[in-house]
């Protein structure tokens, strides 16, 4: 088990992955093809769900099949993981979010966060973004975790967990290209002059992103790599000066 910094949220939010429920659960979901066979056989694209959720207003049923267009809401001590298409999300408790429509039923064009986080892998494919009240991130294929703060005025983490993602924050923009987690603040307020600030690798595991990217049929970096870094939210297999990171570079 990887070490991880929890800020504002417990322990057992993290460790989803490790419940016999939702290991039977995706073993069944591999097993039976993911995605593409639950959509032939018309079955529930939902993996795993805990707790109370509601879609479009109304309770939601684990036989339900979630679809872009869709509006999400986690109630306390819930958890969702669900996948559509190439894109899968473990959605934390006391969430509000909305996956909207791309060019067809089953692509994901924007996941728009209200409040609370979610977890996150996306294959290939163009046109995403992950919206929320302080920042916008331009998806390319990635693991992510964003996390939206009403306590702090609404205050957006993010992580590129892996991969490439356009970051947008007001006037600031940067790209992240992540080997190992690379963490930003979308801040509610200008910091030093700045909308888009380095954070530290907080909230979210190793494990949770590999296994959302399996229940898509893809491997985390450091899998590929077969190596991890070094998690302090710079983003690179090795340790590298604070200034490294993209949201400290001159603009």
């Amino acid at each position: 088990m990887t070490q991880h910094t929890l800020q504002g949220r417990t322990e057992d939010e993290v460790l989803w992955f490790q419940r016999r429920s939702f290991l039977q659960a995706a073993a069944a979901w591999t097993a039976m093809g993911g995605f593409e066979a639950a959509q032939a056989q018309q079955r529930s694209n939902i993996v795993e769900m805990q707790g109370d959720a509601m879609v479009n207003g109304e309770r939601l049923v684990p036989a339900r099949t979630l679809q872009t267009g869709d509006q999400i809401e986690t109630g306390p001590g819930s958890s969702l993981v669900f996948v559509i298409g190439n894109t899968s999300f473990q959605v934390r408790q006391n969430s509000r979010m909305a996956v909207e429509r791309g060019p067809t039923l089953n692509a994901v064009s924007v996941l728009r966060m209200l409040t609370g986080a979610v977890a996150s892998v996306w294959g290939k494919g163009s046109s995403r973004q992950i919206i929320t009240p302080t920042l916008t991130a331009g998806i390319r294929g990635t693991g992510v975790y964003t996390e939206v703060l009403p306590q702090q005025n609404f205050r957006s983490y993010f992580c590129n967990c892996y991969g490439t993602v356009d970051m947008a924050a007001s006037g600031d923009k940067v790209v992240s290209v992540a080997e190992y987690h690379q963490s930003f603040w979308g801040e509610a307020e200008p910091k030093n002059g700045k909308m888009l600030t380095p954070a530290k690798a907080i909230n979210h595991t190793d494990e949770e992103l590999e296994f959302l990217a399996r229940l898509v049929n893809q491997r985390t970096a450091w899998q590929v790599a077969g190596k991890k870094g070094v998690k302090d939210g710079s983003g690179y297999m090795e340790q590298k000066p604070p200034e490294t990171h993209p949201a400290m570079q001159p603009r």
